[in-house]
């Protein structure tokens, strides 16, 4: 037998399950897929049981690639923000609202307002209130579902409803605490003013662990209905968007974290809980103890370029036959800089560092000149530049960098990472297990918590390089030439996006 960690992340479109050795190797993976609710235009929802049976799935299909593993702890990770709602017997009360659910601004600038202002707010928790954190989904649930209300009894993130069903425990953690909201992250721990001044009784929400900590084991009907040993550990976790930081190696100051997936994350660590004066920025408890998670979050990345494909696709052949791969290898073709051309990336409108949802999307600077190669890399670029957009806020929390340790569908590929090192001027690598997301972050909690490893800058380390970018100087320096006039055009334009939308020419 080998000893293993297993590592389960619960996401949005499905839940992958992992195992891990003592060394960091992957054993095995496995990823079920299921369906996300959008009844109403702006709500996301999604049936708690799914993520069950996904996570049954899942694990049954690493424990059949590896039959010789014996799992030595869980570490769980899961989409961040939504509120499972429970009443006094477990019972979910209704499909969860999910992080990109969009009904309750109303209930969030009710919060700020009870809380005395957002200025109050960010003395409180350091973080604002933005509509997809979880404190705002629980007043449109008092607000609007008052006779469900009545019977709630807990509410719970999907990885620590996850966590029930395997132990029979309530438990949560203190970086997804952080996403709700309600969270003083400066003390770790549940922000009782806050909870008074908006009415909350703190009895509904779960009491919270540091993330490596021990929160339960699996219990009798969990080890049933998972196939695994009665008794292991099951360490606290991590949201998602924090512990996969940890699963790209990034713990130590001046080392960041990229992410271009279909939004663009850049992550790094603190040692301590720096003043977020705006709030444009999220500063989260990170799964260290005694250390803080610094993170911005663009709405468009690797959906920009999915739109583009889709665009490009219908001009030529279909888009499922264009692929991502010919259209780097078009913009490649293109210098950096793209001759001149910027491309806004705000299809979705954008949260930081302009938390505006009327931004919009624009090529600027087109020409005749400029053929398909340029557009390509123009949106690849524009991209780029909203990541180092994001770092530009950063920087004033004293987040520095030395090395950038890049993730997600994006960092497949060699030319977006390279503009990366050519604008950030400091080495991109990608590391072992990163691709594997939460769940390998989680496995690494996991392997912490059990006294596999010391700490998580031990657990941190097995996280080897795969590829390295080195910057390049010419590049570099057209491309931070070029950010500056990025920078520029959404101040310059963002009047003219309200307009647009004040219009209603675009219903």
């Amino acid at each position: 037998m080998i000893l293993a960690l297993l590592g389960i992340d619960i996401g949005t479109s499905g839940c992958k399950a992992l195992l891990i050795d003592a060394d960091g190797a992957v054993l095995a993976s496995r990823t079920e897929s299921y369906g996300v609710s959008q009844p109403r235009p702006g709500w996301t929802e999604q049936d708690p049981s799914l993520w069950i049976e996904g996570a049954r799935r899942a694990v049954a299909g690493v424990l059949q690639q590896r039959p010789d593993a014996e799992i030595g702890g869980i570490g769980l990770s899961g989409q961040m923000h939504g509120m499972t709602p429970l009443d006094e017997a477990h019972n979910v009360l209704r499909p969860a609202l999910l992080w990109n659910d969009q009904r309750n601004a109303a209930e969030c600038a009710e919060i700020t307002e009870r809380a005395g202002g957002a200025e109050a707010l960010l003395a409180l928790t350091n973080n604002r209130m933005l509509i997809g954190y979880t404190g705002g989904k629980i007043l449109w649930m008092r607000n609007h579902e008052p006779a469900l209300y009545a019977h709630l009894r807990h509410v719970l993130n999907p990885k620590d409803y996850l966590r029930l069903i395997l132990t029979g425990e309530i438990a949560t953690e203190v970086s997804d605490a952080s996403g709700t909201g309600l969270f003083d992250v400066r003390q770790r721990s549940w922000s009782r003013p806050l909870l008074d001044r908006v009415d909350i009784d703190p009895a509904l929400l779960a009491p919270c662990h540091e993330s490596h900590a021990i929160t339960g084991r699996v219990s009798r009907s969990g080890a049933a209905l998972f196939g695994l040993a009665e008794g292991i550990p099951v360490v606290g976790g991590g949201g998602d968007s924090v512990i996969q930081t940890l699963g790209s190696g990034v713990m130590a100051p001046g080392e960041l974290q990229t992410t271009i997936g279909t939004a663009g994350i850049v992550a790094g660590a603190l040692t301590a809980p720096e003043d977020n004066p705006d709030g444009r920025l999220q500063i989260f408890c990170n799964v260290a103890p005694e250390a803080w998670h610094c993170m911005g979050v663009s709405l468009n990345a690797g959906g920009a370029m999915a739109w583009f494909r889709g665009v490009m696709g219908a001009f030529g052949p279909a888009a499922d036959e264009l692929s991502f791969d010919e259209i780097v290898e078009r913009a490649s073709q293109s210098p950096a800089g793209s001759r001149g051309l910027f491309f806004l990336p705000y299809l979705y409108g954008e949260r930081c560092p302009h938390p505006d949802p009327l931004a919009r999307g624009a090529f600027i600077g087109l020409t005749a000149r400029h053929d398909a190669g340029d557009l390509a890399r123009s949106v690849m670029e524009g991209v780029t530049y909203a990541l180092y957009d994001i770092y530009a806020l950063m920087k004033r929390t004293g987040t520095g960098h030395t090395v950038i340790k890049a993730s997600g569908g994006g960092a497949r590929s060699e030319l977006w990472r390279q503009m990366q090192a050519d604008l950030f001027d400091c080495e991109v690598v990608t590391t072992e297990g990163a691709a594997e997301g939460g769940a390998f972050g989680a496995a690494l909690v996991a392997g912490v918590g059990t006294g596999i490893w010391p700490d998580t800058h031990t657990a941190a380390a097995l996280c080897r390089p795969l590829t390295r970018q080195t910057p390049d100087k010419a590049a570099g320096q057209v491309l931070r030439g070029a950010f500056e006039i990025f920078h520029s055009l959404y101040p310059a334009l963002s009047q003219s996006f309200a307009t647009i939308s004040e219009a209603a020419l675009d219903p």
